[in-house]
């Protein structure tokens, strides 16, 4: 009896496990949505697939790829990419999901930038909602900001398409979490296009890398964080040509780009900001006539694209800067360009006096305020009575004036190569009484200051924040920003 007991029970066995491999055998396929629709500037859709054998997926056309060709059993996501439509016709697409003896089907769609008739489908009907701030009311919710530098600026060139490429980890989450907890509340983004180029006659861009900024950008605003982003240095071809000589051709370049990166962040809210450009100059002198014309016929360009797409872009505050950033080039020559929305643009500098304290690695100049008055290591200019009036005309020449001021890069290196441990103590002292200080009156005047943060936390670096592992690397610079507040 007994052994036809332990029989009985091992034949179970094997019938449960034959029956268990027979279910585990069919194939059973899920996919996330049955329809895709993308925009005329393209985008990245994602849908998940979920199986519990091995699948494939496939596109039924060369301007929609995908992530992933296929895996295992279990849950994946998949990335949908879809290029620009340039033609004039909405188009269409197939993605086929196979499991087994299971199929399942997604429809695409894509609408078109261009009607036969010429109208441009990328604009749309102005929203007001969700950007209702003009610009000195959202200036007013502009705490104190941070500059994510040296990390989307960096793919200038296809050959460095990578914001790694300039020695910065890639941007995470967790990151701009550290600077929101350090007390910012708005983070410009120095972004650069030129990398990412996938069309050079038409300046199309690659939607991945518009989704990977766009990546960023949300990391900011889901964290009710502002955000600015803008078209920084990018290789120089905007940057340092305010000629006549090249103005046809940079503008052409510029309208393009601007008209792809505003429509593809239209239905962002007033969280988010664009800045034109960055320090566009010929050099560092006193510019002529013909650097200021062409240089404001950029901030001009600019305007008109970005307003040209429509919906809340047609109410965005929008960003424009001086000849080279210079506060005294802004009083001097800087005119706001004309605008179809009143009362929606700000005025960009930027602020590194005196030089040979703040940024130049091979200055003796260390030390700087009146705490050390009358050291030869403390510059004979840039003290604290020229922050007051550089920032006093400022405030005359635009605040007063209704345009709020944007500071998009203020700091000091930090030299913490300095051998005599005594002059290192005196110059973490001179450099966090300089960041007090710029920031304070910065603040009293209506500028909003943006720290500039390179990623560098060691000699020489701009760095608060080390970006490998996401924390404050030097909390005595971060507590004398927050201390001028």
């Amino acid at each position: 009896m007994k052994y036809v007991t332990i029989l009985w029970k091992v034949l179970v066995l094997l019938l449960f496990s034959c029956s268990k491999s027979a279910t585990q055998r069919t194939p059973e396929l899920v996919v996330s949505t049955e329809k895709i629709s993308f925009s005329a500037i393209g985008d990245v859709r994602t849908f998940h697939v979920k199986s519990n054998v091995s699948w494939s997926v496939t596109s039924s056309a060369a301007w929609l790829t995908l992530s992933s060709s296929g895996g295992e059993s279990g849950t994946h996501k998949i990335d949908a990419v879809a290029s620009t439509n340039d033609g004039t016709t909405e188009r269409e697409a197939v993605i086929m999901v196979n499991a087994g003896n299971m199929t399942m089907r997604v429809d695409v769609i894509q609408a078109a930038i261009g009607h036969e008739d010429g109208e441009d489908l990328l604009a749309v009907p102005p929203i007001s909602e969700g950007v209702t701030s003009d610009a000195v009311a959202l200036a007013a919710k502009l705490r104190v900001g941070w500059n994510l530098g040296n990390a989307l600026e960096a793919a200038s060139s296809p050959e460095e398409a990578s914001e790694t490429s300039w020695g910065n980890p890639k941007t995470t989450k967790t990151l701009i979490d550290a600077v929101k907890a350090a007390g910012f509340n708005a983070i410009r983004i120095p972004c650069a296009w030129s990398g990412y180029i996938e069309d050079r006659p038409t300046h199309r861009l690659n939607v991945s890398w518009l989704a990977r900024v766009k990546e960023v950008v949300d990391y900011c605003v889901e964290n009710d964080m502002y955000a600015i982003i803008n078209i920084h240095w990018d290789g120089g071809w905007l940057e340092e040509h305010p000629l006549y000589s090249h103005q046809v051709v940079v503008k052409a370049k510029q309208k393009a780009l601007w008209e792809q990166i505003a429509a593809y962040f239209r239905d962002y809210d007033e969280h988010l900001l664009f800045a034109g450009t960055n320090e566009v100059r010929a050099d560092y002198s006193t510019p002529t006539a013909e650097h200021i014309e062409v240089q404001q016929s950029y901030n001009q360009t600019f305007v008109d694209a970005v307003r040209s797409t429509g919906g809340r872009n047609a109410y965005r505050n929008l960003i424009v800067q001086s000849y080279n950033t210079n506060i005294q080039f802004a009083i001097d020559y800087l005119k706001m360009p004309d605008d179809a929305t009143p009362n929606r643009l700000m005025a960009e500098v930027h602020y590194y006096d005196p030089w040979d304290f703040a940024g130049d690695e091979g200055s003796s100049k260390y030390l700087w305020g009146s705490a050390f008055a009358g050291s030869s290591n403390v510059s004979t200019w840039g003290q604290k009575s020229w922050v007051d009036e550089r920032f006093a005309r400022m405030k005359a020449h635009f605040v007063d004036k209704g345009i709020p001021v944007i500071l998009g890069e203020y700091g000091a290196i930090l030299r913490s190569g300095l051998a005599d441990a005594t002059a290192l103590q005196q110059h973490k002292n001179a450099r966090n009484a300089y960041l007090t200080y710029v920031t304070k009156i910065a603040k009293a005047n209506g500028l909003i200051p943006f720290y500039w943060d390179n990623g560098v936390v060691g000699n020489n670096g701009f760095g608060l924040f080390n970006r490998n592992n996401n924390t404050v690397a030097h909390p005595d610079g971060v507590g004398a920003i927050m201390a001028g507040l």
